[in-house]
């Protein structure tokens, strides 16, 4: 048996998952392989020349059987709303720090309530290590580094060449779920399509809209800024149809439609092909502001988000591998700090100038 460094990426087969063994093998690392489909990770592993373990999340016993001698989880199968839990479990039972990919804020919350469990194990619990939320919660700290007293953040972004069949299938299920914003300091949920507005990217305005992004929840934990709204450029049609969910949103949620449109899902492609991820960027804004009209913001431009999150994936997985895990619930700038993005190949940030008193 070949000798492996104590990373296991499970989750390993699907679409963005072979994106970051890709990118850990070309820096060098031999990741144990796991997943679910044991025909697929056997494949992958052999194409690599790495150990295969595959194993289902409602298995306990293969699951820690295949965490044996692994210190760090980066765990790429998603929806996570139902498999970080049975992921983060067994990390905690076999002290092996947990990394995900997810966007989703029930995720993060679940994560955040277990920290004080894993600071107790000795264990770092650190989802969204992808695009989901590492360049935005690099932005918001950057944002709060310069201005300590801000009270609100306005987080936004625009790119993206499509999305994988896992992204979609989050999206899917979570359809009739609605917006959901922070307001001092708590969650609140507000109606799909909120708010819209313009917002200047760099290159030009473009309409933007209100999502249930993640940071809606990370960006609190990073930053303590307890008024927080993330945006997305879109179109007017799709504007249109998310405030038409609003309304049919128990129709979209029904078993039947479900099946149809993961059915539609599962019969299309993996997900955007490296030709298009590589002529891709993402653009990302954000400002805050506070009580006395004192304003900051800055834009990040960085490479696009399937291809961030596999080199921001196995980034932070090598530091944790090294020795930079905190113990208990943390976000990526949290564990790395508000230039952890900047570490990333054609990642610049610019700071716009400062407004108020």
């Amino acid at each position: 048996m070949s000798g492996h460094d104590p990373l296991l990426v499970y989750g390993a087969n699907g679409y963005t998952g072979r994106l970051i063994v890709k990118e850990a093998v070309r820096l060098g690392l031999r990741p144990v392989l796991s997943g679910r489909n044991a025909g697929e990770v056997n494949a992958l592993a052999a194409e690599h020349g790495l150990e295969a373990r595959p194993c289902g999340l409602d298995d306990p016993g293969a699951l820690d059987a295949a965490l044996a001698g692994c210190t760090v989880v980066l765990h790429c199968a998603g929806p996570f709303s139902s498999t970080a839990r049975a992921m983060a479990d067994a990390c905690l039972r076999n002290r092996a720090h947990y990394l995900d990919i997810t966007g989703e804020i029930s995720v993060f919350e679940g994560m955040a309530a277990r920290g004080k469990e894993a600071e107790a194990a000795g264990v770092m619990l650190m989802p969204g290590v992808g695009f989901d939320v590492v360049p935005s919660d690099c932005l918001a700290a950057h944002l709060k580094r310069r201005l300590p007293s801000a009270t609100w953040l306005t987080l936004a972004f625009n790119g993206g060449v499509g999305l994988s069949r896992g992204t979609a299938t989050t999206m899917v299920q979570n359809i009739g779920q609605g917006g959901a914003v922070r307001r001092n300091g708590k969650i609140t949920r507000v109606p799909a399509a909120w708010r819209s507005r313009e917002i200047a990217f760099g290159d030009k305005p473009r309409l933007s809209v209100t999502i249930p992004w993640g940071d809606v929840s990370t960006a609190w934990h990073s930053t303590r800024i307890p008024n927080i709204e993330v945006y997305t450029a879109t179109s007017k049609g799709t504007i249109r149809g998310m405030i038409l969910s609003r309304y049919i949103g128990w129709l979209l949620e029904t078993a039947p439609v479900q099946r149809f449109l993961l059915g539609r899902i599962r019969a299309g492609k993996p997900g955007p092909s490296d030709g298009q991820r590589e002529r891709a960027q993402a653009h990302l804004w954000g400002e805050a502001w506070d009580a006395e009209g004192n304003r900051v913001a800055a834009r990040l431009r960085t490479p696009d988000g399937y291809t961030l999150t596999a080199i921001t994936a196995v980034a932070a997985a090598r530091k944790v591998l090294a020795g930079a895990a905190q113990p208990g619930f943390r976000t990526p700038s949290l564990a790395f700090g508000a230039d952890f993005i900047l570490e990333v190949a054609g990642a610049e940030r610019h700071d716009l100038p400062a407004s108020g008193s």
